[in-house]
């Protein structure tokens, strides 16, 4: 048995209607058959059998509110072994999927001796899709409890999803690469004492018709073209929403799937051709993905589309919110690091004994620490409505990665509690986590101040953008060895490190930046001073 998940039916729809029920638990269906109605803020939509078989439950009532991947209907697949157990049930087995709560790991119900859906939890806050980065089992494979199945990758961190019991993996719903919602089936799973039916095949759910490579009969010349056995398109939601996207409508794309399916790759097709393909394309002879000769090579010249996602997708979401809605201002200074590089010279050999590298980070980590004592309100926040000024605890000093994922923030918690080994672990830490694109969510949260090391990809100066909600971040430039004078106006050769701030100038004006930027610059200028503000 399976659940059918409500899909994504519009642009920022998340919930819909039940108008009406086409089908009662127990009816045959068959592909593409309509089955229910449902009403959202903007349209009356009619979501259709996902393939051939029986009702067995709807899960939400005439007039009750569906939501978006929740499950919507439970179906027994055309030949899938049915049981007792699959029979329709009434009242409270719906209200179990009315609201699929937050809570780890769920799994829809299944009879016995039947495969279960494992349902993708919440994985952290705000998340609500993920891309699949690996699967570290093959359907057919047995599992143990608590045995890692997939990695994927949020638009915060790379998390690590573990089977909730002992079983066989029945079916991977989504294929490595693609992107799958909070909520919705991850894969299928017999449980252990039910691997018995895990030899008879069940049909792969949610995947497109395989498309037809022989030339259509006649008698099917007409569905080919447009009209399944209903009268209406075939056509998957994920494909009408890029037709919704895209201002097209179905019957402007002939469909080259069975019974005149649309498949995406026609729509991609049609849209390459500018819309001016014409029947005659679809009788085309096709290779076995069901694309046109040649179709997806290399042209010389051709724009390369990449999907913007995770990470990347996420940082251009946030900078574009904090640039347009942080009121930005720029202050910058020269610090005299020449001091501070002997002194990790010497505090190096030590360091290593501890298997810890010492990077110039932990100083800056921990000056900026020692200077917010003096200018707390770099380390503060605004509430939501700008109304308040939130005065943090902790130092959790953010530093800028770049990973393979894209830029990830950790931040190392409570800079100002550590020694400067145990910052600089952490920030080793933090940075081979980030870089291996297996940072922990909780790493990337709660930070209070950032650092963006520009300087050690060769950068000089540069005006970074405020990670929200902090109130300021500095940019630190390379450092060059340049001419100098000394208090005997004698030129002599100083390691000169240059550092733009950028502050939220709804609460930091000039003077405090300048201020707290003077203290920290003192401590890095004469880091031994440092020593007398540890506890």
């Amino acid at each position: 048995m399976s659940d059918f998940m409500l899909p994504d039916i519009g642009e920022g729809i998340v919930e819909c209607e039940v108008v009406e029920w086409r089908v009662a638990e127990g009816d045959v269906i068959e592909e593409d058959q309509p089955v229910v109605e449902v009403m959202t803020d903007k349209a009356l939509v009619e979501i259709t059998a996902p393939e051939a078989g029986r009702i067995t439950r709807l899960y939400v009532d005439k007039g009750e509110i569906a939501k978006v991947h929740a499950p919507l209907f439970a179906y027994e697949a055309e030949g899938e072994a049915s049981s007792e157990a699959e029979a329709p049930q009434a009242g409270p087995a719906r209200e179990e999927h009315a609201e699929p709560g937050p809570a780890a790991p769920s799994v829809a119900p299944a009879p016995a001796g039947a495969s279960k859906d494992f349902i993708l939890p919440d994985i952290g806050e705000g998340i609500v899709e993920c891309e699949i980065v690996e699967w570290r089992v093959a359907e057919g494979e047995r599992i143990a409890e608590d045995q890692p199945v997939v990695d994927v990758m949020t638009d915060k961190a790379r998390v690590e999803i573990t089977a909730p019991e002992a079983g066989v993996v029945h079916r991977l719903h989504v294929a490595q690469g693609e992107i799958t919602r909070v909520h919705a089936p991850l894969y299928a799973y017999l449980p252990e004492g039910g691997e018995a039916v895990a030899e008879t095949p069940v049909p792969r759910r949610a995947s497109p018709a395989p498309p037809e490579t022989e030339a259509p009969r006649a008698e099917e010349g007409e569905s080919r073209r447009g009209r399944g056995p209903y009268g209406r398109i075939p056509a998957a939601p994920a494909v009408r929403r890029l037709l919704r996207e895209h201002g097209l409508a179905l019957s402007e794309v002939p469909g080259s799937g069975k019974q005149g399916r649309v498949l995406k790759e026609d729509v991609l097709r049609h849209l390459e051709r500018g819309g001016d393909e014409t029947a005659a394309a679809v009788s085309a002879p096709r290779t076995a993905e069901g694309r046109a000769p040649g179709a997806g090579e290399p042209v010389a010249g051709e724009v390369r589309v990449e999907p913007l996602r995770g990470v990347r997708a996420v940082m251009a979401r946030r900078m574009v919110e904090a640039a347009t809605t942080i009121p930005h201002f720029q202050y910058g200074e020269e610090i005299d690091v020449t001091e501070l590089l002997a002194l990790r010279e010497r505090l190096k050999p030590r360091a290593e004994q501890e298997s810890v590298r010492l990077t110039l980070m932990p100083f800056f980590m921990k000056a900026m620490a020692l200077a917010v004592r003096e200018e707390p309100i770099l380390n503060a926040r605004l509430n939501d409505d700008a109304s308040e000024i939130h005065y943090l605890p902790a130092v959790n000093v953010g530093m800028a990665v770049d990973s393979r994922a894209g830029l990830l923030v950790p931040n190392v918690k409570g800079v100002e509690r550590r020694s400067l080994l145990g910052v600089a672990a952490e920030i080793q830490r933090l940075t081979e986590d980030a870089r291996s694109g297996k940072v922990a969510a909780s790493d990337l949260k709660g930070g209070t101040i950032s650092i963006s090391n520009i300087g050690a990809m060769g950068g000089t100066y540069a005006a970074p953008i405020i990670n929200a909600p902090e109130v300021a971040i500095v940019a630190i430039g390379k450092t060059q060895w340049l001419p100098r004078f000394d208090v005997d106006d004698r030129v002599v050769k100083r390691a000169i490190m240059t550092v733009t701030w950028s502050g939220d100038h709804r609460i930091i004006d000039g003077g405090t930046i300048a201020r707290f930027c003077n203290a920290w610059k003192g401590y890095l200028e004469a880091p031994e001073t440092m020593l007398l503000h540890l506890g």
